[in-house]
């Protein structure tokens, strides 16, 4: 099944907020999901299970940054991006 999970971190009494940002990002990008980082969220579509794997790797990973809240919203009803002919997600 394919989801989407629309994060929101929060940083709680750090200086900077994109090194939690970031390491969000980065632990989605590394699960094989592309990561489309706005302005208040960071959006990530792929299989249930791979965007699981990664939910708990981003809080790992922005946890060792400090304090943090993160709040996710899961949906299997989102429309999917759409993929391109090599087979990559577009926006």
């Amino acid at each position: 099944m394919i989801v989407s999970a629309q994060i929101s971190i929060y940083p709680l009494r750090q200086e900077r907020l994109s090194p939690a940002v970031e390491a969000v990002a980065a632990s989605l990008a590394a699960r094989g999901l592309q990561p489309q980082v706005g302005a208040m969220s960071t959006v990530a579509t792929g299989e249930a299970a791979a965007v699981f794997d990664a939910l708990r790797a981003a809080f790992e990973a922005t946890a060792a940054t400090g304090h943090v809240v993160m709040a996710v919203t899961l949906s299997n009803a989102c429309p999917a991006p759409e993929r391109s002919e090599g087979g990559e997600l577009r926006a």
